[in-house]
């Protein structure tokens, strides 16, 4: 049997703009409306400017941290093509800095430790507990969505005393707390804190997303004779986990970069990265070229973590966007 070789005709300029304005042609006006709506050389133009001065102090920071003490003290970063010269001696220095029970390279280990758990676990909780608001009848259901909704204008302040009696095992207001509950010392309490902070707009948010789900979808599998467990495992967090990538990430930069509730709870040895970059740059900042180097080792795992999970945050964000 003999193939048939495909053949490409040459194609002059004039054929390919009029194929151009075929295809334009066959768009609909309600699509092109929203093309130019959403595009547009001056916005795009405005946003690279944007991004490009956005990107200069990360730019001067990273070069910076390479660069001798005394360079740093004297000159700019931008001379770093007439004044030469690379090394590592902040790092290893900035790694090494701390205080006689922790360093910067344990609070590394102590921010990873307290950030993974703080963002799995109130996701877990949440996606569970937006299932259940937006697909289970229960008695109270919408009075008890609208309070936890009214909890994202609490300020995180204002819980810091009552958080702070509760780990102490003293009373919370006037009630005696059970010795049971109390979580100690060490990573559970920045675990706790963190995720009662997160859980009303988390909830929310997955709440919106679940709730848009078609209710054919849902019907037919309590039809199929499937159980809520079955179908929040095998239905709702696939269909959703665009949206919880995406709030794991706002999660995982919040809470990575916190130093309030680190202050508070975190203390000693499980003292994470925020609290020991002001430590870093002396008593009067005049080591300051070594808080170049804490500082970007304090970015680097954003960043990793950003632009890995990228496609999921714009997912995310698009999703809900358009219906039907």
């Amino acid at each position: 049997m003999s193939s048939v070789m495909p053949v490409r005709l040459p194609v002059d300029a004039q054929t390919t703009r009029r194929l151009r304005r075929g295809v334009r042609r066959m768009e609909s006006p309600i699509a092109r409306n929203t093309k130019k709506r959403l595009t547009s050389r001056g916005a795009t133009i405005g946003a690279l400017i944007i991004a490009v001065l956005w990107s200069i102090p990360t730019l001067g920071l990273l070069v910076s941290s390479f660069r001798p003490a005394q360079q740093v003290r004297t000159t700019g970063w931008w001379t770093i093509f007439t004044n030469t010269g690379v090394t590592f001696d902040n790092y290893t220095t900035a790694l090494a800095a701390g205080n006689s029970q922790l360093n910067l390279a344990g609070a590394f280990i102590n921010s990873i430790a307290i950030t993974l758990p703080a963002t799995l676990i109130p996701l877990m909780i949440a996606s569970l507990a937006a299932y259940a608001f937006a697909w289970i009848d229960f008695r109270g259901k919408n009075a008890m969505f609208i309070g936890v909704f009214a909890l994202q204008i609490v300020p995180i302040q204002m819980a810091l005393v009552p958080l702070l009696q509760f780990f102490s095992g003293g009373t919370v207001f006037g009630f005696p707390v059970v010795a049971a509950l109390n979580p100690g010392s060490g990573y559970s309490q920045v675990w706790i804190a963190h995720t009662m902070f997160a859980l009303p707009l988390a909830i929310y948010l997955l709440h919106n997303f679940v709730s848009e789900i078609p209710s054919e979808v849902i019907e037919a599998a309590r039809v199929d004779g499937a159980g809520h467990g079955q179908i929040f495992f095998r239905i709702v967090l696939p269909l959703t986990m665009p949206a919880i990538a995406s709030i794991a990430i706002f999660q995982f930069l919040w809470v990575w970069n916190d130093l309030l509730v680190a202050l508070i709870f975190a203390d000693g040895a499980v003292a994470p990265m925020t609290k020991l970059l002001a430590e870093l740059s002396g008593a009067r900042g005049q080591d300051w070229h070594l808080l170049t180097a804490g500082a970007f080792l304090s970015i680097l795992v954003p960043l990793i973590v950003f632009f890995s999970l990228q496609r999921f945050f714009v997912r995310g964000l698009l999703a809900g966007s358009t219906k039907g």
